[in-house]
């Protein structure tokens, strides 16, 4: 039997670790008293429907007033939470989580196994499929055998094999965990006023204007690497939608708000000179261009791998982003990723190759408009994107250089911007609606591989392989990875993973996805959690 623990014995013993991945720059914070109360203003981005789901937006928001079993620290290890210690079998199939004591929900419910256990099946939908978080079952729905609270304080999760992310994935906000007493209530009820355990109490959402968190006084369970036990703070958290990034800075600089997420990049230098500033690239997937294998032309890799040449994407993202933001070749791992392969999808640009690859392939005429053809027809391409709530006007302009460049292979990329509610809707769901999806994916590890290309096939349906590309091969190696102990042999396997994703390019990588975040030098302790990049309050408080 394996068993893993942390304790602090002392607030000497708990000192705050080192925040950040060697990005922080910016001013430093301003000496003075520290002072208990107050009230953040943070202006965010986007707003979801709901204050818990499947997309990172929904982490960002539960950070706030859920708790998880595990969090993750910035060696991305995991360290207790709710739960204090967890053994894990020898045969790697059974976890068992020992929670924190004397933990209550704000509306009064006890947190115990039963209430894990209520939330596991609801999360995975068992029994009414109903109530399953998309994001929760494509990283477990197909590992976890049962789930079983084992004492009042004991809860078991047993996996039909094993499965080495599972501690870090239970650390992202989509795990967290809701009062069951709430969750009686009905979704549409929890949408809106979801109820957990965490250092602040969602109190009040303004639609299309802000959440309003007031302090949880009670708080007893904070993570192992949080700056402080015990309550917040601050008295509230003030969460503004500020999706114009002029806006968004301009209530940084005005002194509106406190601290801003997603500083604009024309902004960043300026921002370096006056605030508190981080970066933090966020695991998982970056953005990417991803091709329907399913359907011509990209049902033939050397297209695909045509484009990838056709295009100078390192500059077109330094160009866009101002080199604030990274480029990220590798279209299957962002490179904050553990066991992320910088070689993977590196084609770099080369025109000539794109040509000879577009000969060999067929597509040898050219119409009147430069385009090339093949059969009678054009090289022509939908390439998709949610352009309000995924790729942002930078990441826009670094799509359209992309077609302008890969205009002069012979490509028509055809850029296909989306709202928010056809993304989410499932407008673009099928092997029909584009040759190209571009998207990203937030992750802590790189076990996210099976959930973007595990086969997409009628008895085993998996919406979120963007790619179709049904390849048993690279299934059986993520597969293997993911139930490997020996660490070495796991990273030999995810990088040989991605690079069968990129000689193919079945995902072309652009950029990463990064969490930015500028504060006044009077707000301390703002900080970003290794999961996904959500903003952390618990430990924020100002100084006079």
């Amino acid at each position: 039997m394996v068993t893993t623990a942390a304790t602090c014995l002392s607030l000497a013993s708990c000192a705050p670790p080192e925040r950040g991945d060697g990005r922080d720059t910016g001013v430093e914070p301003a000496s003075g008293e520290f002072v208990d109360g107050g009230t953040v203003e943070y202006g965010h981005e986007q707003e979801p429907p709901c204050a818990h789901g499947g997309w990172v937006q929904n982490g960002y928001l539960a950070r706030q007033y859920l708790d998880s079993l595990v969090s993750l620290d910035d060696e991305d290890r995991p360290v207790p939470w709710l739960a204090e210690s967890w053994d894990v079998s020898d045969d790697r199939l059974s976890y068992t989580f020992h929670l924190k004591p004397d933990v209550h929900f704000t509306d009064g419910t006890v947190l115990d196994a039963e209430a894990v256990k209520t939330n596991f099946d609801l999360y995975l939908g068992r029994p009414d499929p109903a109530t399953a978080n998309s994001t929760v079952l494509a990283y477990i729905g197909e590992y976890v055998e049962t789930t079983e609270a084992l004492e009042d304080l004991t809860f078991r999760l047993t996996l039909d094999r094993p499965y080495e992310p599972l501690l870090p994935v239970l650390s992202q906000g989509y795990f967290g965990i809701q009062s069951p007493t709430a969750l009686a209530r009905g979704a549409e009820a929890n949408c809106e006023n979801p109820v957990g355990s965490g250092p602040f109490i969602l109190q009040r959402w303004d639609r299309n204007r802000s959440i309003t968190f007031v302090r949880n006084p009670d708080y007893n369970s904070a993570p192992a690497n949080a700056r402080h036990q015990g309550p917040a703070y601050v008295d509230e958290v003030r969460w503004k939608f500020l999706k114009d990034p002029v806006l968004r800075y301009g209530s940084l600089t005005s002194g509106s708000s406190d601290v801003i997420y997603n500083v604009p990049p024309v902004d960043w230098a300026d921002a370096t000179r006056r605030f508190q500033t981080s970066r933090y690239i966020t695991g998982g997937r970056p953005n990417a261009i991803i091709p329907n294998a399913s359907t011509a032309p990209f049902d033939d890799p050397r297209v695909r791998q045509a484009l990838a040449y056709s295009a100078d994407r390192r500059k077109a993202v330094e160009t866009a982003f101002l080199g604030v933001v990274p480029y990220n070749p590798n279209g299957a791992l962002s490179q904050s990723t553990p066991d992320h392969d910088p070689t993977a999808g590196d084609q770099g640009h080369d025109p000539a190759r794109a040509a000879g690859l577009l000969d060999e392939a067929g597509w040898t005429g050219r119409d009147d408009d430069g385009v090339r053809t093949k059969d009678g027809r054009r090289l022509s391409a939908r390439v998709v994107y949610a352009a309000d709530s995924v790729v942002g006007p930078e990441g826009a302009a670094v799509l359209q250089d992309v077609a302008a460049q890969a205009r002069d292979a012979g490509f028509d990329l055809q850029l296909i911007p989306v709202n928010r509610a056809d993304w989410q809707g499932g407008r673009y769901s099928t092997a029909d609606s584009y040759e190209a999806y571009v998207g990203y994916w937030t992750s802590p590890t790189p076990g996210l591989l099976h959930i973007n290309w595990r086969q997409r096939l009628e008895d085993s349906p998996n919406p979120q392989n963007t790619a179709f590309l049904n390849d048993p091969q690279l299934q059986e190696v993520i597969e293997q990875a993911n139930s490997e102990p020996d660490p070495a042999t796991r990273s030999r396997l995810y990088s040989q993973a991605q690079q069968v994703i990129g000689d193919e390019a079945s995902a072309i990588g652009l950029y990463t996805q990064t969490t930015s975040l500028a504060a006044s030098p009077e707000l301390h302790d703002v900080w970003t959690e290794k999961s996904q990049g959500e903003p952390v309050f618990h430990d924020a408080r100002f100084v006079k």
